[in-house]
């Protein structure tokens, strides 16, 4: 590589960000951390500036910019503070910017994510709410920015690479050999857990997964499952399929990341150990291989892979995404306003685990599916189904009352 790749790393202090500078780091001939940025995590985004001393840093929130400028002065550090949800988009468009770790978590990163897009970068996308969200007008972007969109999530990643070769040069070019796609799910933390004892869950017990270190948000998605139903609706987006031809089981070793079946009968499989650095060393270093950090996996020690069905009981949130990806239009949007609004509300212990599921289905009903033809269109019915799971929420705690 003649130039160093100059990469801007959206969330950079969540966990998708620390292994990106983790892998940053081993290959400091092949790439600059251009732009770092974080949502209120100042302490570990000082951290990472005094590190990698990247060019700006962004804060959203303006009181602890002007007080995060000054720590960075004191220190030496060169790096320029940047503040408010617009300087996401401007780092992620900057056009000294080669590559941008799309890592927000939730909806706050769509507008990062759309203006990377359609400034051309190379995306390296590991928020799928962005896309979930905005659905055929993200990829309208990549197409019509030149955009490069690899996805970091360890199951798309490993989709991409079943799909290697001919006609799958990045994500979203249709493969007319491909029979179905097959996402597996760890199962999460409650895989066993009988259901009676689902009513009592708590936000630490949600957030302990048996194979992933992740944020909390993500944490609670990947054990209601409807973090594979997000990524069902990503996977129909990233590779051109209905969603009839995607498919989710259970592989509770997270040994296969996801597998491709073909119309010959042929299944192609990506394996490895349960590490985010290997996807993000797969993306950053595309279509080349570079060295990750991550250890080999011993499939001898690994002995054994199960794969199951969902219990469609157990995981009604995968029934709602499937839904909502058939539905399309503006539907996946209201899905995703309406987890996040449930989700938040069970990690500030307002709302049940088990109640979840049922905000997200009472404002789906609610819900008149349109089209998607706009950043407005996708906004407002982000906003519509926030209130409505405010509402949905309110009208639970006056019944628990």
């Amino acid at each position: 590589m003649s130039e160093r790749m100059r990469v801007a790393v959206l969330g950079s202090t969540g966990s998708i960000g620390l292994s990106t500078l983790d892998v940053l780091a081993r290959h400091p001939d092949r790439f600059d951390v251009f732009a770092l940025t974080a949502h209120n995590n100042i302490a570990r985004l000082r951290e990472q500036c005094l590190a990698h001393r990247p060019r700006f840093a962004v804060v959203v929130d303006p009181v602890a910019a002007a007080k995060f400028s000054s720590e960075l002065i004191a220190a030496g550090c060169t790096t320029r503070v940047l503040v408010g949800e617009a300087a996401l988009s401007e780092v992620a468009a900057h056009e000294q910017v080669d590559a941008v770790m799309a890592a927000i978590v939730g909806a706050a990163g769509l507008r990062s994510s759309l203006a990377a897009a359609r400034a051309g970068k190379r995306i390296m996308l590991a928020n799928k709410e962005a896309l979930v969200m905005s659905g055929p007008l993200f990829m309208q972007a990549v197409r019509e920015g030149g955009a490069t969109l690899l996805p970091v999530d360890s199951e798309h990643n490993a989709v991409f690479q079943c799909m290697s070769g001919p006609g799958a040069t990045q994500a979203g070019v249709t493969r007319s050999d491909v029979r179905r796609v097959l996402l597996t799910a760890s199962g999460g933390p409650f895989l066993r857990t009988p259901p009676s004892a689902l009513v009592a869950v708590t936000p630490e017990q949600a957030c302990k997964h048996p194979r992933w270190v992740m944020g909390r948000k993500i944490s609670v998605d990947s054990a209601t499952l409807m973090n594979k139903g997000l990524e069902l609706i990503e996977a129909c987006l990233l590779f051109a399929l209905p969603p009839a031809q995607v498919e989710v089981v259970v592989h509770p070793q997270s040994i296969v990341h996801s597998l491709v079946e073909y119309v010959d009968g042929s299944m192609l499989a990506q394996l490895g150990n349960p590490d985010m650095r290997t996807p993000i060393a797969h993306v950053l270093g595309w279509p080349e291989r570079i060295a990750s950090g991550v250890e080999s996996l011993d499939i001898l020690r690994a002995a054994r892979l199960d794969f199951e069905a969902p219990d469609a009981t157990r995981f009604p949130c995968l029934r709602l995404a499937r839904a909502a990806a058939e539905a399309g239009g503006t539907a996946p949007a209201v899905l995703n306003a309406a987890n996040e609004i449930a989700v938040e509300a069970f990690l500030q212990r307002r709302l049940s685990f088990l109640e979840i599921p049922e905000v997200i289905e009472r404002v789906l009903a609610r819900h008149r599916t349109s089209p998607a033809g706009s950043l407005d269109d996708v906004l407002s019915a982000d906003d519509w189904a926030r209130r409505e799971a405010q509402a949905a929420l309110t009208a639970a705690a006056g019944v628990c009352a």
